[in-house]
């Protein structure tokens, strides 16, 4: 398996500073009731001129602040769905990833980006590709991947799901370049499917772990030759086959035949010279191995004739 050298990582997630939203939601509520009955009391307690000019104004002012803080405390909640993280940053600096799911509080100054770290397919194209052999073939896979490192998937690279889905033809290419399609000998596309898998699912994760991506599994889901080679193929594995199977043939009808001659031997049952088990051998064999079946002809001459 080529060994792939992607850039060392900047940065890695770490959990950020958060707490649980619901407290600072009742007392941001709190807040702005405190504001909303103040406002109420310092018009009326002006209007009745109960308070000096600088004591209405350090009111109000007082006021606007309570209420202003009450409304800041309200933009640090940030909900949380299961299955999904939110990466962190304070003008511009990474501060760590919330991934507690439900109602949490940060920093109202910070920027809160959405990140899934739900599992997820990815299944490629139809690549025509050039096998070891130099054949053209069809490939296609489907990935199964989950975000690992939410830092990495937001900051290393500018779109992890556009990434993983490059790096993950890229990958499927590279495996098709590699390994034959059929062989005698040797690992090929078509019967070593699982080792095939296993060393893909392997250079992908190689290929993705800067983007903070998990490779959970991977599989071909389309092998075959190119239609321009198909039909050729079809008939060079068929002939394969037919050779393969005439070999098979040709082994036992000799065995049949060396049997035969065996058992007539010690049972007595005829006494054969040279030529006649040669004569019988080539008829035994005509029978046994042909594709058809076998038209008897009654000689009613001597053995000779």
């Amino acid at each position: 398996m080529t060994t792939v050298d992607m850039p060392a990582p900047h940065v890695t997630e770490r959990e950020a500073h958060d707490r649980s939203g619901w407290g600072m939601l009742t007392a941001a509520l709190a807040t702005l009731v405190v504001a909303a009955l103040a406002t109420t009391v310092i018009a009326v307690a002006g209007s009745n001129g109960d308070l000096g000019p600088w004591l209405l104004t350090l009111a109000i002012v007082v006021n606007v602040v309570v209420y202003v803080a009450g409304l800041v405390a309200f933009l640090g909640l940030t909900p949380v769905a299961p299955g999904q993280a939110r990466v962190v940053q304070l003008l511009g600096k990474y501060r760590g990833t919330i991934r507690t799911d439900g109602l949490r509080w940060v920093n109202p100054l910070t920027t809160r980006a959405k990140v899934s770290t739900r599992i997820r397919n990815h299944e490629t194209g139809v690549a025509k590709v050039n096998d070891a052999d130099g054949n053209p073939i069809e490939i296609a896979a489907v990935v199964v991947w989950q975000v690992q490192d939410t830092a990495r998937a937001k900051f290393e690279v500018d779109d992890f799901v556009e990434f993983v889905a490059i790096q993950t033809e890229t990958a499927v290419r590279h495996i098709a370049n590699s390994y034959p399609y059929d062989a005698a000998e040797g690992m090929t596309l078509r019967d070593n499917a699982e080792e095939i898998t296993e060393t893909l699912s392997a250079e992908i994760s190689q290929r993705v772990a800067a983007a903070g991506v998990r490779i959970v599994e991977s599989r071909l889901t389309r092998l075959a030759y190119a239609p321009e080679i198909a039909q050729a193929m079809l008939r060079r594995q068929q002939a394969g086959a037919v050779v393969a199977a005439r070999q098979r043939i040709v082994e036992g009808a000799v065995g049949m035949v060396e049997t035969a001659l065996q058992q007539l031997a010690e049972h007595d049952v005829v006494d054969l010279d040279e030529e006649r088990k040669a004569t019988m051998v080539s008829n035994l064999l005509v029978v046994l191995c042909g594709d058809r079946d076998a038209q008897p002809v009654v000689n009613t001459g001597s053995l000779y004739q």
